[in-house]
């Protein structure tokens, strides 16, 4: 049993490739019943500002998992900054023992500090990392992915420099340019309902926003942008792997799919 969060399609492919059927948190977390067993139970989810994104944490809050081998795998871009170690934090105050946690370096999604084409074209062994992970969670390992002193001094300093920032800032993330068309689509791969369409226009509602990305990376007119520079503003990620199809049956928050046939047209 495998869930997954993912906002622009790495987390998802992990998921997949370690289970045939994964089951996506946005779709999930709504339930009444949130109680699982299995033989083995993984989480998979990228990680922002070193972190679990906030659904996952309040999945892994609000779930109860009967299992006798726990494990997550944690996607990152450039430093994970003792993401393991912060996340078996978290599992235990919520009152859940990892057996095994592991951080996985794919294409970094962040569009103000990488160029989008140059991620795509590093070599970060991913393939060969991701199937060490494979056959560890296969054969059972018990492992916490080690964490430096560097790793925790990158996110300590991640910390300051979020302090620095007025408290509104993330609310002001995601902007809606004049060559939005109102085709929908960001609504459909948002996995919390944060883009909403208002009199034809796509509109951002940040309070439940996971900064995922997926809506300006998936806008078919780059319509979408952020309130700060990008490295590269005419480049876009989705992984490679995965379909837009996929995408969106992961994070749709709309269930009458009234616009998918033009969202993918469009795509």
């Amino acid at each position: 049993m495998v869930f997954y969060f993912t906002g622009t399609g790495n987390s998802l492919y992990v998921a997949k490739r370690l289970e045939k059927n994964p089951v996506s948190i946005p779709q999930i977390i709504k339930n009444k019943t949130l109680e699982f067993t299995a033989d083995a139970i993984g989480i998979v989810a990228p990680v922002y500002g070193h972190e679990m994104p906030p659904m996952v944490k309040e999945f892994l809050h609000k779930a109860v998992f009967r299992t006798d081998y726990f494990y997550i795998i944690l996607t990152y871009g450039n430093r994970h900054g003792g993401a393991s170690e912060l996340a078996e934090a978290f599992c235990r105050e919520c009152g859940i023992v990892p057996s095994y946690i592991n951080v996985l370096l794919m294409v970094d999604n962040w569009l103000p500090g990488f160029d989008m084409d140059e991620q795509r074209s590093m070599d970060k062994k991913t393939e060969e990392h991701l199937s060490e992970i494979i056959a560890d969670i296969r054969d059972r390992r018990r492992m916490i992915s080690q964490v430096t002193e560097a790793d925790r001094e990158v996110h300590q300093q991640f910390l300051q420099n979020m302090k620095r920032l007025p408290d509104d800032a993330w609310k002001k993330l995601i902007m809606v340019t004049p060559e939005c068309v109102g085709c929908g689509l960001c609504t459909k791969v948002c996995p919390s309902g944060s883009m909403q369409m208002e009199g034809g226009k796509a509109v951002h509602i940040p309070e439940r926003c996971q900064t995922c990305l997926a809506c300006i990376h998936n806008c078919p007119n780059k319509a979408l942008s952020m309130d700060m520079p990008e490295k590269n503003p005419s480049a876009r990620y989705r992984n490679e792997h995965i379909r837009l199809e996929e995408l969106i049956e992961a994070n749709n928050q709309d269930t009458d799919g009234s616009i998918l046939a033009g969202a993918f047209k469009k795509g």
